[in-house]
């Protein structure tokens, strides 16, 4: 029987049998992107894992295995190591030896370690490998290191991101993107900044506020003051426009996030925070379309800003110029 008559009969057996068939293609199901955590010393890898296995029902994600570790000296992460594990396990992800393992089964990587010391040599084995990766807070421990990183990102042309979850608090979006205030003539943000000897003072916490600050004010940044007590910093930039932000960081007090932005149309409260969805979101859209939704730029410009923070403390309250710390 040659190909004609077999389907031929085929179609006339289908049809006394009552089978309908179609010429429409029927869509082939797509493999989810399988995610890979490296770092299982903070709580974002536990939310990270529930958002992407639990919470987005879209079946385009999975977060299919872990490396645990990990600062080695920084108590309060080294210890959080074993119940974070546990509770990544219960979302269905296994646990790798090593990033090199981990890095051959997954198509994009969270890189969540919460020590930015280790985060260079991390990240250049993701970039290196071809992988998408997004890079908690802090990026690295140092400016030098967090340019190094998004040098090779582009050299290999891998796409990278890194934000805080602040960055995605409605109210900051709306000024940003959606005109809430007109233009945004300054801006006032706060957040805790507790400090870990092995970063730079702001790397650490406060690295939240000053990324609600750009994310109002946006990148052009030229000069940062910052005034500086035990228990609390006021930093103060200037824009290359004259606008002036400032950044309150505290060490006592009331765990918090907001500021005020103001505008030429009216003012607007920054806050509350509205938890991790929504730079999961963000996330997610990175890992489909390989694009960044923070330039390079502007977040080399806010690790600039908080090093030249601590330049500033370091020359007792003196100005100090972002070019002279990105050259």
């Amino acid at each position: 029987m040659n190909r004609r008559d077999f389907i031929t009969n085929t179609l006339a057996t289908g049809s006394a049998l009552g089978i309908q068939f179609t010429s429409e293609a029927r869509p082939i199901a797509q493999a989810p992107i399988k995610i890979g955590i490296i770092g299982l010393d903070t709580s974002h890898s536990p939310a990270f894992a529930k958002y992407f296995n639990v919470t987005d029902t879209s079946g385009k994600f999975r977060v299919v295995a872990a490396y645990p570790h990990g600062s080695k000296d920084i108590e309060s992460s080294v210890s959080r190591i074993p119940k974070y594990t546990e509770e990544v396990k219960t979302y269905g992800v296994e646990i790798s030896q090593s990033i090199k393992k981990l890095l051959e089964t997954v198509d994009a990587v969270l890189l969540e370690t919460n020590d930015g010391r280790l985060h260079k040599e991390q990240a250049f084995q993701v970039i290196q490998a071809r992988k998408p990766v997004f890079i908690d807070k802090p990026v690295a421990a140092s400016f030098a290191d967090v340019s190094a990183i998004y040098n090779e990102a582009k050299k290999l042309n891998v796409p990278i991101f890194s934000s805080s979850s602040l960055r995605y608090m409605k109210t900051a979006q709306a000024v940003r993107y959606e005109n809430a205030i007109g233009k945004v003539v300054g801006a006032d943000t706060f957040s805790p900044a507790t400090i870990e000897p092995n970063h730079p003072d702001l790397y650490w916490y406060g690295i939240h506020g000053v990324e609600i600050l750009f994310t109002v004010m946006g990148p052009g940044c030229e000069s940062v003051t910052r005034f500086s007590q035990n228990k609390m910093d006021v930093v103060v930039g200037i824009w290359t426009d004259g606008r002036i932000g400032t950044f309150r960081g505290t060490r006592e007090g009331k765990h918090d996030y907001g500021g005020t932005c103001f505008g030429s149309t009216g003012n607007q409260v920054l806050g509350p925070f509205d938890g991790y969805d929504a730079l999961s979101t963000k996330i997610a859209e990175f890992f489909t379309t390989k694009k960044s939704p923070v330039s390079d730029d502007e977040t080399l410009e806010i690790y600039a800003f908080m090093e030249a923070a601590d330049e500033s403390k370091r020359k007792g309250g003196s100005s100090v110029r972002l070019a002279d710390i990105m050259k």
